[in-house]
């Protein structure tokens, strides 16, 4: 196909056709169509990637390396009430210039103008090398059977990426002013005490759980993870539900409840900190004599994409693009890099995040273009200096 050939994609438009696709997670409602449209016709070849039942997409265009990749999810998280909105969720509709929809900062938005300056690019030439996708439909979920999945399929065959732009709402406060370089790992643990149901005026007959989760609960929440790791805060451990479920006022429970979550940085591993959360249970068990059970999901570990080569090429990029030379930042929560540098040197570039998961979640047009620009000349640095 000549460069002529290839149409130029509205950034926009393109988001607005995303928008429109009711995918709240797990669901694809033919989200996955609409993009595996457009990336065919400017060449790519398509690859479904099905696994459980979520919807997945590897598309590539060219055989040669380096292989830049963008990676990104067309799921997004549920609207909350649909009155509260000024404009229907799933209407993708424009006033005074912004754009307003589930998705629109996070990330049909972000996937949009990467094809947008994609198409930009192929309209007037080619690259010294190859282009490609890794879209999931399941980045807000468990994120178990999308880019996880995807990357271990594509290191098991031997599939080449070279370096990773990752479209996640990075920017703060203005377009460009930020890239994620790095974030904390996150581990949930959800915790039991068996205890004995009885008369709470006989508590000789029955066995309290209640106690012994709190005070669990004090020992594990006074302590001090670590002081901090180089480009990133320190961990935290955040008790995030304490249930009992006791609807009598007479009755001692028979068990009790709580989940706790570590965002954790490079000083730990998910590995380590459960080893340390069942030593802690352990001894609160062989205190109190009651039954304590713990289940664990790590979600990812930490990473961190060091100064180099490709961190100054996107930097430079943006700069150039924008104005402003962005922050090399590792705050915020987890993301789907986490599973693609273990293929190579990933980093987030995308709008700004200020409404993502809100009410009214929205972009100004200008942005959406404006993101499509800096993604083009992230895509020329980055060849330019390959």
């Amino acid at each position: 196909m000549s460069a002529a050939s290839h149409p130029v994609i509205d950034p926009v438009e393109l988001t607005r056709d995303l928008i429109r696709i009711p995918s709240v997670t797990p669901a694809d409602e033919g989200a996955m169509d609409v993009l595996e449209r457009a990336l065919t016709g400017l060449g790519f070849h398509c690859r479904r990637m099905k696994f459980e039942n979520i919807e997945n997409l590897y598309a590539r265009r060219g055989t040669a390396s380096p292989n830049l990749c963008f990676a990104g999810h067309t799921d997004v998280v549920p609207t909350g009430s649909t009155e509260a909105w000024s404009s229907a969720p799933f209407e993708a509709e424009v006033k005074d210039g912004v754009l307003y929809g589930r998705g629109a900062v996070d990330m049909k938005g972000g996937i949009a103008a990467w094809v947008a300056a994609v198409s930009q690019i192929l309209a007037e030439g080619d690259v010294p090398g190859s282009l490609s996708f890794l879209i999931t439909g399941d980045e807000e979920g468990p994120a178990l059977h999308g880019t996880k999945r995807v990357v271990e399929t594509l290191m098991a065959e031997g599939e080449a990426i070279d370096a990773c732009v990752v479209g996640e709402p990075s920017s703060s406060q203005h377009l460009g002013d930020m890239i994620k370089v790095g974030r904390r790992g996150s581990l949930n643990t959800w915790i039991t005490v068996h205890g004995k149901q009885g008369h709470v005026a006989y508590p000789d007959r029955a066995a309290n759980p209640a106690p012994v989760m709190a005070k669990l609960l004090t020992r594990l929440n006074d302590q001090v993870l670590d002081e901090g790791y180089p480009e990133f805060p320190p961990s935290n451990l955040e008790i995030t539900t304490i249930d009992i479920g006791n609807p009598a006022t007479n009755i001692i429970p028979a068990e009790a409840k709580a989940r706790l979550n570590i965002r954790f940085n490079p000083t730990h591993t998910g590995d380590e900190l459960m080893t340390w959360l069942n030593a802690m249970a352990g001894e609160a068990q062989a205190a109190s004599g009651l039954r304590i059970e713990l289940e664990h999901l790590c979600s990812g570990n930490a990473f961190l994409t060091e100064p180099g080569p490709f961190v100054t090429a996107v930097q430079d990029a943006v700069e150039a693009a924008t104005g402003r030379r962005p922050e090399a930042s590792t705050t915020g929560g987890t993301s789907d890099a986490r599973f693609i540098r273990a293929m190579c040197p990933v980093l987030e570039l995308g709008l700004v995040g200020q409404t993502m998961h809100q009410i009214d979640e929205r972009v100004p047009v200008w942005e959406l273009e404006a993101l499509a620009g800096a993604y083009r000349r992230v895509i020329e640095t980055f060849f330019d200096r390959t």
